[in-house]
């Protein structure tokens, strides 16, 4: 099931499939976002904004509003 970033439940597990690359910073890139890597929601912040993810063991946050570019199909 292919969903993007922002939509995915807590503890939820994926693989990063696909972005534009004009839209996502380099600096997201250099730290492991890109497609074929694994991806967990860790967190979500108490008023939804921002979410704390794992990428390739790499703990970092992010705005929702990048999160809804990164599309990720669900691992189950």
């Amino acid at each position: 099931m292919n969903t993007t970033l922002d939509l995915l439940k807590k503890n939820t597990k994926g693989v990063i499939a696909d972005f534009d690359m004009h839209r996502v910073p380099l600096k997201l890139l250099e730290m492991g976002c890109l497609p074929g890597n694994d991806v967990e929601l860790l967190e979500v912040a108490p008023l939804g904004d921002p979410i704390y993810l794992c990428i390739n063991d790499t703990h970092l946050s992010i705005r929702k509003e990048l999160a809804k570019e990164i599309l990720v199909e669900v691992v189950e």
